[in-house]
């Protein structure tokens, strides 16, 4: 899924309505997964000049950029994080780590080449779904508009759920980056090349 799915995701999964911090964790959880990528995706077509095509075609599928896909989207590093969240009562850990553990979950299901290794550092072993949420040889067409309308019901559902008015923001902001492009093309052109 994409990166602000993946973000309200995490908030309607673990934002409670009289904790923002928690709320908040909830939806940086939901996006710290992809932060390392944005970075080197921004890095390398903004400051090294590499071309999108390449970075998406070659670099992406690099023993090195593969390997941090690995850590930040290992059920293992997650889960760690979650339980000390439990152990030491602290609840937007448990949100951000829960928040991340969902990131990587969902992303198992929805990538098939671009499959992360989420057992790392007990393997390197990649689950290649049948689905792709972006490649249209495994029902990426079916899967974005899904998506599209996931999102309109997660932000529907945190909007009422959550009374704060910083909070609602945030999620109109969020569910904004995904739906506007949609709403503006009247297609799905911009979900990684879906449409």
């Amino acid at each position: 899924m994409n990166t602000p799915t993946h973000m309200l995701i995490g908030a309607a999964l673990f934002a409670r309505k009289d904790y923002p911090s928690v709320s908040a964790a909830a939806l940086v959880g939901g996006l710290a997964p992809d932060i390392p990528m944005l970075v080197m995706v921004a890095y390398a077509t903004r400051i090294a000049g590499i071309s999108e095509q390449q970075v998406y075609s070659t670099l992406f599928f690099s023993e090195r950029w593969q390997q941090v896909f690995a850590i930040d989207h290992s059920f293992f590093v997650w889960g760690v994080l979650i339980a000390a969240g439990v152990v030491f009562h602290w609840k937007a850990v448990v949100a951000f780590g829960g928040a991340g553990f969902a990131h990587a979950a969902v992303d198992f299901l929805t990538h098939h080449d671009d499959a992360r290794r989420q057992f790392w550092p007990l393997s390197d072993w990649t689950f290649k779904s049948p689905v792709s949420y972006w490649d249209q040889a495994y029902y990426g067409a079916l899967v974005a508009p899904f998506e599209a309308v996931l999102v309109v019901v997660l932000t529907l559902i945190l909007l009422r759920r959550l009374d704060k008015w910083r909070e609602r923001i945030s999620i109109l902001a969020v569910a904004a980056v995904l739906l506007v492009p949609i709403l503006i093309t009247g297609g799905f052109h911009g979900l990684h090349g879906v449409g």
